[in-house]
């Protein structure tokens, strides 16, 4: 899953990828319990309401609540095969190319939201940054990083973003269809100009 935000006109998305280009999809996002539940589905697959309040800490009526949020967003849904009475199994929607709608088109209702899922998802790269300094000489490969410098044009940086978006999508596996020997991996890339 990608959150890009660049506007949604840009290329289709590739074979099996969905694009979710809604205010909708960004505003279940922006809730810290949200990131953390889609980070759960991501990372160890399908889950109820009552296992992820119990891996999460909170009750399910919250996480009750915080899923059809998820699911109105188009970011999660339900398996109707492994649901059964009152519970329902959820899973993340794989394929998405989540995508800003273009900055003139949103509310400023909705560009407030976008900040805010900008802010939650800094305070995580942040902790991230800080987790790799601290355990990268003991992963035993596991933790990898690049830093580059480069002069781009805009066009150039655009295309960069979308070959990554490409590779990313070329080694995407869920928890369902891992090879094995694998782990869940946290991938990172933004570009910010140096002057």
């Amino acid at each position: 899953m990608t959150d890009d935000p660049h506007s949604a006109d840009q290329d289709p998305p590739a074979e099996g990828h969905r694009t979710v280009d809604s205010p909708e999809a960004l505003k279940a996002m922006a809730h810290p319990l949200r990131l953390r539940i889609l980070r759960h589905l991501g990372t160890r697959g399908p889950a109820t309401s009552t296992t992820l309040a119990a891996d999460l800490g909170e009750n399910t009526g919250t996480l009750s609540y915080h899923l059809r949020m998820l699911e109105r967003g188009g970011l999660i849904e339900d398996i109707p095969e492994r649901s059964g009475g009152r519970e329902r199994w959820w899973r993340g929607v794989r394929g998405l190319d989540i995508r800003r709608p273009p900055q003139e088109e949103m509310t400023e209702g909705e560009r407030a939201v976008g900040r805010e899922l900008d802010r939650l998802r800094t305070e995580e790269d942040i902790q991230l940054a800080r987790r790799f300094d601290a355990e990268q000489a003991g992963s035993e490969g596991w933790m990898r990083g690049s830093r580059g410098l480069s002069h781009l044009t805009k066009e150039q940086l655009d295309a960069f973003h979308d070959e990554y978006l490409v590779l990313l999508a070329r080694y995407a596996h869920g928890p369902e269809d891992a090879p094995e020997g694998s782990r869940p991996v946290l991938l990172r890339w933004f570009g910010v100009p140096a002057d």
